[in-house]
């Protein structure tokens, strides 16, 4: 089956139209736990440069993305020391979708149901651009890691670990 060139607009896209900020535009064929190893095979980009929307939640069941490298992993006690909480773990998939409102899989920090608090880890920055979720399944987008402090709001954070 041959694949789209373009991918039709999500809420990510209209979020990042209208807040006039440029992309590009990254399809691969999704694979079912695939993840950031399989779309940076496919697309032939490294992995750290992939970088990954997870939807977590603090003890009181506040919601909040983290956005991290690829290839790493969240230490959640690094990410609840830093920001004042006693303890952050990963939302179920349901309650992820229900916040962000989009599939897991699929998520993007750009143009989420409800706006939720964004923590990047401050390595991501440093990166001359990256990959990230355009808000479905198999549809990265590219821009400058800038912009999600820029635009987001998003708080440097430090919970990096080997993945």
């Amino acid at each position: 089956m041959a694949r789209a060139s373009h991918a039709t607009e999500t809420p990510a896209t209209a979020w990042l139209k209208r807040a006039g900020i440029a992309y590009t535009e990254h399809l691969y064929d999704y694979v079912d736990r695939g993840g950031t190893a399989e779309s940076s095979r496919q697309l032939g980009v490294p992995e750290h440069e992939v970088v990954k929307t997870l939807v977590m939640q603090d003890e009181n069941q506040r919601p909040l993305i983290v956005l991290m490298h690829g290839d790493c992993q969240v230490s959640t006690k690094a990410l609840a020391r830093e920001i004042g909480c006693k303890r952050i773990e990963p939302c179920s998939p349901e309650v992820a979708q229900r916040h962000s409102g989009y599939q897991v899989g699929g998520t993007s920090p750009f143009g989420t149901r409800k706006p939720l608090p964004v923590h990047v880890e401050a390595s991501v920055l440093g990166l001359p651009r990256i990959l990230i979720n355009g808000g479905r399944r198999g549809y990265l987008l590219g821009l400058a890691p800038q912009v999600l402090v820029e635009a987001l709001g998003a708080r440097p954070v430090h919970c990096a670990q080997p993945g």
